[in-house]
């Protein structure tokens, strides 16, 4: 019976390449697929290509192929990514250069163009189309001149299109992580748009592997002592025939698959389990089942799937003010009153100055900095810690604003509670990029697929 193996090679930009070059050379991979996208990473590409029109795409990439190109080549390992992010093109350049320099001739790489939508937002307004924000009543055209970046999460068919063109590698920008995953799986198993159980399994496949190490004992919550060997984590890898689904790991690396890590991710970011929107199927893992197989090999079953909506998720990042962070560190004894007696000071500042800001966040790292409200706050918690850094950070209108608070972060040191001392050097204004989640008709966005033949 056929099978196919895909490989999860990254969960992020900035991700290490290492699990993803020891499964192309030691696992019988047929697919890598390589996810590099978040919301706030297409802004960050986006402002680099704004200074740099040759920048904007994920350059971890270009190292990583350059290591894999060759073996990808001899064992016929078609790679997926959506590496492109802002600038498709420029990242297609790149490896085609690698590609030339491996004399890889004859390699066709597929590319997918349409998912930024920035240019054509005041056409599909005059349309009628709203942009309401999926999380509050706030009017997206008090964001119109502040948007950074426009882009679409589309699905498989640009994708199955450069992959059924024999595209060796597909380059994509904000493709959704789990459609890198399904589209080789249709492919090869012919799958049609409407077979819903076996494209919300191709989902899911893609779902346990686009957090790379997260799915194989990274991040783990359960018993995260024991994992073996995380400083040379495997990433997971999906397998599946037309009846089975495992997903295990390549040989002879660090890491885990269990039934445990397997639950952990596949609820990660799942709102509802009967119901997981995705441009290609709406998922249903509610009565799914894991069930160990093996020394790292477990079993999927029991994914639905349901016909998709007729909207897509649209992600645009704009500009919402600056923001000035500082941390300042206090030792024992009374570690915790010096910092609230330094917070005290930087507030009576401001409002002498009368620095208006937006928002402001004030904590202390090893006591609320990362639970926050829900914090075990009591004075017999406080009083007696060795140290605390408190973290100070406001959100203001403009820079100029938020530059007022600098020259009054340093003289603490001197002219605050004692033992004080600041941490990163002198606080710097930077912008921030929010998101306005929204959708878009599926219709009114036009993707295509491209083909480029190394020569």
């Amino acid at each position: 019976m056929k099978k196919v193996s895909i490989g999860g090679g990254q969960g992020f930009w900035g991700d290490s390449n290492d699990a993803a070059v020891h499964m192309v050379k030691n696992a019988n991979l047929n697919y890598l697929a390589c996810d590099y996208l978040a919301e706030l990473t297409l802004s960050i590409m986006q402002k680099q290509k704004l200074k740099n029109p040759n920048a904007g795409y994920a350059k971890d990439f270009v190292a990583l192929y350059q290591a894999i190109a060759k073996d990808c080549a001899e064992k016929g390992i078609t790679i997926l990514t959506n590496a492109g992010g802002m600038n498709i093109t420029g990242a297609v350049n790149e490896i085609e250069k690698v590609a030339q320099a491996q004399n890889l001739k004859g390699l066709k790489i597929g590319y997918v163009l349409g998912d930024d939508l920035k240019d054509k937002i005041p056409e599909l307004m005059a349309q009628g189309i709203e942009f309401k924000n999926m999380d509050n009543d706030e009017n997206f055209r008090d964001v119109l001149d502040k948007i950074v970046n426009v882009n679409v999460y589309h699905g498989h068919e640009p994708i199955l299109e450069c992959l059924n063109r024999d595209a060796k590698l597909v380059i994509t920008g904000r493709a959704t992580d789990s459609s890198l995953f399904l589209s080789p799986l249709m492919k090869e198993f012919g799958w049609a748009t409407d077979d819903y159980n076996n494209l919300a399994k191709g989902i899911m496949a893609g779902h346990l592997l686009e957090c790379g190490g997260q799915g194989s004992g990274g991040n783990y919550d359960y018993d995260w002592r024991n994992v073996p060997d995380l400083d040379q984590l495997g990433f997971p890898i999906a397998e599946l025939t037309e009846n089975d689904f495992h997903i295990t790991k390549a040989p002879d690396c660090g890491g885990l698959v269990t039934e445990q890590s397997c639950k952990e991710q596949i609820l990660y970011e799942i709102h509802d389990p009967a119901n997981y929107y995705t441009p290609d199927v709406i998922a249903d893992i509610s009565n799914a089942t894991l069930t160990q197989a093996g020394k790292d090999r477990v079993k999927v079953g029991g994914i639905k799937g349901k016909k998709p909506t007729d909207q897509l998720k649209l992600c645009v990042g704009y500009h919402a003010g600056y923001k000035l962070v500082t941390y300042y560190a206090y030792a024992w004894p009374d570690a915790y009153e010096k910092a609230m007696c330094a917070k005290d000071i930087l507030l009576k500042k401001m409002k002498r100055k009368n620095l208006q800001y937006e928002d402001m966040q004030i904590d202390c790292m090893g006591l609320n900095g990362l639970h926050l409200g829900v914090a075990d706050m009591s004075p017999e918690k406080v009083s007696n810690v060795n140290e605390v850094i408190l973290r100070f950070a406001i959100r203001t209108k403009t820079k100029e604003e938020a530059q007022k608070l600098v020259p009054e972060i340093a003289p603490l040191t001197l002219n605050g509670p004692p033992g004080g001392a600041m941490f990163g050097g002198r606080a710097k204004v930077s912008e921030v990029i929010s998101l306005w989640p929204t959708f878009v008709p599926r219709d009114a966005v036009k993707l295509t697929a491209h083909i480029l033949e190394v020569k």
